[in-house]
This record gives structure tokens, sequence and C-alpha cells, in this order.
């Protein structure tokens, strides 16, 4: 009673009032606009008859609402809006306890150091200009953009130019191709870098149509990615949902428009510089528009279009507190009222909605931190890369954990605690023990011995002497061969060996022709040296098994009087001999197998049945470059590489590992995993493993390279604006809907 007895705070001057939009149950709402700090809070209808009478205490601005409205508003309640207003900054600093309160405050929020600049790390802004004035003037210039015909002609140009591309969609395929390059990716930088202006000038010019005034725009560096902002937040004080939704959507609208014209005219015009550039510019807006700044998930267009779609401001903090209410209340079920009364459908919508969220940002965040740690010095890049997890991954859990601690006296009167011990404790068991006993690796088969056969020139087929399957001894003919080449120099060869021989025997007999005789000797010694290369080069042209064996894989189509080149494998003769599997072990899990370990080799497919085998031997050596092309990820396998040149190169560690296989080898390779027995290892032990290979290694890297070596930026995705804020409200249902809300575009 005291309290409410006391004399209200007064409101400051410079506050205003605005009318805001309907509120879910159909009460109209107001938007307090606080232009020092830039920020707005949206207060009911039972807060704003408060308001409307704020003055004297809170006994006569409850009586005086009572008796002017049909609202029953109590003292307590009054008291609920004041510390609303006092909580957020919204009353006049009158008295020394005030000034002691800001300044208890202000030291709370100082921040050391560290905390400084891990702040502004991973988010800053830069205001570059104050557009009003010249959005003001560019209005009139530019208003036929947003006139129907253009929309009209716009669409048309769309619809057009998507169905000439799907037309010519192989020749479109291949420019994205092609445009992979250095060069590419600096057009496609200047192209975005264009379209993020004119994604800025639309909000800006559209919320100045609107009646808004656009303060600044910028930069924003968001973990050192700089984005484009608009300072658009006058769009709150908008009753209209469908202005603040044209306000939103004007930056996607613009390029969507950029990228309808670019389509088109690539569509028509000839090759050459101008139609590659209008390429790069319709594909980088296309890619833009839908799959970054459509996405609610992030602060970016598709957020806000999707708040004042709903008329849920703040969406990511609410749908985050429900979630949490919702996650203690199927863990603990403490009976706690959630943060807001809603209807079952919405809550469920806002949880599954924070839920998704969290999934994206988890992934994101991991992202995040992989570039920092690739793009920074290696010792710097591990820092910053436990920084990224343990401030967006492990600090909110760990903040969680806390708001459980304080309740914990509640969640032990209940049972339920029970399961989610249990859970959690069967997760640390199976983290803890060393169930996975066995190693996989990529790896394929086939017979210790394989012999491909090949042609030594081009040549005709004559006969196919074997079948496929046939078992053949060393030497055996398998296909005869001719080439009409080889017969006619044998054939001219042949005749002028009996044209010098001839004239041989001549000089024999001619007294004077002596001196002949050496000179057609040695003709034909050549001769006959060519003659016996030809009859070689014509016997190589039946081909033999080089060893006994099973003739396989003959070419397809082998027919009688095809002509074929010595670059295609006629076919091959597996040797009876031992079945081997060749497989790539990754450098964490090679101190782990031995040599006469047991393995299994599972294939791909279910045609060919498994086999069981012992290791052979280990390489103590990485493998440089990969010979089997069909285990490297560029076809489908599991080994990533890079291309260099003609050759594959591993990307990572991985050690050949031979494993002897019981059974028969198997007609053609097969491609699959081997399994490979070794010694036990936990989850927790591989990640602690994993996590000191990587400092000792990059620590090494750091202490052994070149002092004055230099990081490169980071290229790290955009993240999170943390511009956006509740306002603290009360548990009673007067102020439940008060919140303050901050819009800042990010692109």
């Amino acid at each position: 009673m005291a309290a409410t007895a006391m004399p209200l705070p007064a409101l400051r001057d410079e506050l205003s009032l605005h009318p805001g939009p309907a509120a879910l149950d159909g009460s109209p709402t107001w938007t307090i606009r606080d232009p020092v700090r830039n920020k707005y809070f949206r207060v009911g209808w039972v807060a704003f008859e408060a308001l409307s009478r704020w003055g004297g205490t809170a006994g006569e601005v409850a009586a005086a609402v009572r008796a002017e409205t049909t609202i029953d508003m109590g003292d307590d309640e009054v008291m609920d809006v004041a510390k609303f207003l006092h909580g957020n900054h919204l009353t006049q600093v009158v008295s020394h306890a005030d000034t002691l309160r800001l300044a208890e405050q202000a030291a709370a929020e100082k921040h050391s150091f560290f905390n400084w600049l891990l702040h502004h790390y991973l988010f800053f802004r830069i205001p570059l200009v104050r557009p009003d004035r010249f959005l003001g003037a560019m209005l009139p210039l530019v208003a036929w953009v947003g006139s129907r015909w253009f929309r009209g002609a716009t669409a048309g140009a769309l619809l057009l130019g998507l169905m000439l591309v799907a037309r010519q969609w192989e020749l479109f395929a291949a420019t994205l191709v092609d445009t992979f390059s250095l060069s590419g990716m600096v057009s496609y930088g200047i192209a975005l870098s264009l379209v993020k202006v004119i994604h800025e000038l639309a909000h800006g010019l559209t919320a100045k149509r609107m009646g808004c005034r656009v303060p600044t725009m910028g930069v924003a560096f968001l973990v050192m990615w700089p984005v484009l902002y608009t300072d658009v937040n006058e769009t709150w004080t908008l009753a209209s949902r469908r202005q603040r939704l044209l306000i939103g959507a004007a930056g996607i609208m613009a390029e969507l428009a950029v990228a309808a014209w670019a389509t088109l005219l690539w569509a028509f015009l000839p090759d050459g510089a101008l139609r590659q550039g209008v390429f790069v510019l319709a594909a980088v807006t296309w890619v833009s528009s839908l799959a970054i700044n459509l996405s609610p998930f992030m602060r970016f267009d598709g957020y806000f279009l999707a708040m004042d779609a709903l008329e849920l401001p703040n969406l990511h903090p609410r749908a985050f507190a429900m979630a949490k209410w919702w996650l203690r209340e199927v863990l603990f079920g403490l009976g706690e009222p959630a943060p807001e009364d809603m209807d079952v459908g919405r809550s469920r919508g806002m949880v599954a909605f924070a839920i998704a969220v969290w999934i994206y940002r988890l992934a994101l965040f991991l992202g995040i931190a992989v570039l920092v740690y690739h793009f920074f010095i290696k010792a710097v890049g591990v820092l910053l890369f436990a920084v990224e997890i343990g401030w967006f991954v492990f600090l909110p859990i760990w903040n969680e954990v806390k708001e459980w601690a304080k309740r914990r006296g509640d969640i032990l009167e209940g049972n339920r605690w029970k399961r989610p011990l249990i859970g959690l404790g069967l997760v640390l068991l199976v983290a803890v023990i060393p169930w996975r006993t066995r190693v996989e690796a990529p790896a394929s088969v086939a017979a210790e011995i394989n012999a491909p056969l090949f042609l030594p020139t081009p040549a005709r087929l004559e006969r196919a002497l074997v079948e496929r399957g046939q078992r053949v001894a060393a030497g055996t003919p398998l296909l005869d061969f001719a080439s009409p080449d080889i017969a006619a120099r044998r054939a001219i060869i042949a005749a002028r060996l009996v044209g010098k021989s001839a004239e041989l025997e001549a000089v024999r007999l001619d007294p004077f022709g002596r001196e002949r005789l050496s000179a057609l000797t040695e003709e034909l010694s050549r001769l006959g040296s060519e003659k016996a290369a030809l009859d070689a080069e014509a016997e190589r042209l039946t081909i033999t098994a080089p060893h006994a064996g099973v003739f396989l894989d003959p070419l397809p189509d082998l027919k009688t009087g095809a002509w074929l080149s010595p670059k295609q494998q006629l076919g091959l003769i597996r040797a009876d001999g031992a079945t081997i599997a060749t497989a790539y072990v990754a450098e964490d899990d090679l101190e782990r197998i031995g040599e006469g370990g047991e393995a299994r080799f599972i294939p791909h497919g279910l045609d060919h049945a498994g086999l069981n085998g012992r290791v052979l031997s280990i390489d103590r050596n990485p493998v440089k470059i990969l010979t089997d092309p069909a285990l490297a990820s560029l076809h489908g396998g599991d080994i990533p590489v890079r291309v260099s040149g003609q050759i594959l190169v591993p990307q990572g560690s991985f050690f050949r590992v031979s494993i002897r296989l019981d059974g028969p080898a198997p007609d053609l390779k097969l491609i699959g995993h081997a399994r490979i027995s070794g010694q036990g290892q936990s989850l927790i032990g591989r990640t602690i493993r994993a996590a000191l290979v990587v400092l000792v290694r990059e620590w090494g890297a750091t202490v052994s390279s070149n002092p004055t070596i230099r990081s490169s930026p980071c290229a790290a995705m955009p993240g999170t604006s943390s511009s956006t804020r509740h306002g603290k409200s009360s548990p009673s249902a007067v102020v439940s809907g008060l919140m303050g809300f901050n819009q800042c575009r990010l692109v």
C-alpha cells in the first residue's frame, strides 16, 4: 500500500505515442517511440488507458481508469506499468536515487576489454550516410518504379525470361560453370555490391514514401563479414500492416525486378561482355533474394516480413522464450505459466520455429567457426574457433542450465526430473564407454594380379578366340587383329628383298660390279631387319594371355571387322591368386589397427556378398595421389580430393592398408567399405584426441613458421544482430504484451 501511495514517476518529455496495429485478440495497441535511443515499445489497451491518465499516485490513476472506462484496473496493475516504464528508462531522472540507479546500471553494463573486443568482433556497425534528404529528393524521380504498369511489365519480363532460359538451359548451366573462376568470383562480388545498394535504396525509398524518416545507412560487420543496413526503425510507428510489409519486402522486390530484366536481356543479347555481365547480375540476384534474404532464421528481410505478417514483433526472442518454457515443462513439469497467453496452435508453431532456428544457427555457427579456423593464422584460428563455439553454442546451453539451477527446489519436488537425468546418464555412458572397436574406411577389391590387354597400334579385329569367363593358359591366343598398313609395308619390303637379292647375284657374277657388292649386302641386311620388325609387329597383333587366368571384362560390342584404338582396353586376365582389398584409413584411426587384424569388406549394393580377411600391410606414409578414382568425392566416394592437373590429391592424411581376403576374387573391381577390428575408442576420447592433434599440429606449425606472416581476413557467413530487445515485463496480464523492439534491415 505504501508503494501505491507514492507519486508515479514522470514520463520523459521527448517520448511520443503512435497508434499501432490491432493485437491478436483484436484489441488496439499503441507504440511508444524513444527518439534518443531509437527504440520502440508497443503497449496494449489497458496500459494505454493508464498512460493517458498518468500522474499522481497509482491509486488515483487506477480510480480514473475505472471511472472513465469499462476496465476494472487495480493499483498493482498501475505499478506493473510503472515498473515497465522505469525498467526501460522511459521515466525522468529527478532524484538522487535515480542517478545512483543509472550509475549502477552503467557500471554493470561496462565490460572488460576482452568482452568489449569479443562483442565488437562479432558485430559492429558503421553509419556511412544520412540519406533522408537525398531520398526525399530522389523519390519523385523513381516513383514510376512502384507504378502498376512497371510491376506488370516486370512480371511479364520475368515469365518470358524464365521461358527463354528454360529453352536454353544447357547454355545457361554451362555459362554458370564457366563463371566459377577467379575473375568470375570478382564479377559476382561487384554485381552483389551493386544489387545490395539497390536493395537498401528500395527499403529507404519505400519507407520515405510511407512518411517515415530514414536517419542512417551504412555497413554492419557480422563476424567480420560486411553487410549493408538501412535504419528504418520508424516503420514500427505505422499502424498499417500492409505498409510495413511493403517496406520489408521492398528490397527483395527490387532484387527480383533486377533479376527478371537481367534474365530477359541475357536471352536476347548476343555473345559478349554485356551478355556475360547481365548473366552474372541475374545469377547473383536470384541466389541473394531467394536463398538468403527470404530466410526467417536470421535477421534478414524474411525475418521482418514474418514478424509483420504475423504481427509478432521480436519473433526470435519470444519464440525462444516459449521454447525454453516448453522444454522445462516437458523435462520437469514445473507448471509455470507460459511467457505469453496464446492459443495452442500458435504456441506450438512458436516452439517449432524456435527449434528450427536453433538447428539452423548451430549449423551456421559451426560453419563460421570452421571458416574462422581456416582463414586466420592457425593458432589464432584455433582460439577464434573456440570463441565461436563457446559463445554461440555452449554459452546459451550454460545459461539455460543456470535457469534450471535456480528452479532446483521445484524440480526436485517432482519425479519427472529422473527421466532426463536417466537419459543424460545413458548419453554419457555411450560417450564414455569405448564401444567403437572397429575402424571403417573406404576400400576397393580386386585380384592381386590383373593384366589389362591393349593393342600396340590401331588394328582391325579378325577373330575373337576366347569368350568372357574362359580360363586360359599363359601364351594362349585371345584376339587376332590385322593391320592393312603393316601388311602393305611387309609386301613392299618382301618385293624389295627379292629385287635386291637378284641384283646381288648379278653383281657377284659381274667382275666389274664388285665395288657395289658391299652396298648391296648392307641394303639387304637393313631390309631384312625391317622385315623382322614388321613380322614381330604383326605377331603382336595377336593378343595372347600374359599369364594363366580368366579372361574378363571384354570390350562391349567386340565384333569382327571393328577398328580399335590402342587407348581402348580390350579386356583383362585375372590371375589365379589372392584377393586383395585396398582400404584408405584416416590418420586418427591408424594407431588403432595393426597387421594381422581381422577385417571384412562390405561392397556397395546387394549384388555381391561381404568377404572376410586379415590386414596384410599398412603403409607408414600418407597417400599423395589417389589411384582409385571411384573412391574420390568427385565421383561419389568418401575421400575428399582436389584436382591437380590430371591427378587426384587427397585432402587430409589417408594411409593405404592392404587386406588379404578369403574366397575367390570378383570378376570386376568392387567398391565398398572395409571394417577393420581395432582398439576400442569412446566418443569423448576420440573428440579429445582430435582436438589435441589439431592444437599440437597448429601450435607446431605456428612456432616453426615465419613470425612476420600476416593473417587473412575472416570470410564468415553473416551472424545475428543484437539490435532487437524485449521490454522488461511483469507477470501481470496487464503488461504481458508490453514489448520493446528495434528494427534494422540487414542484407
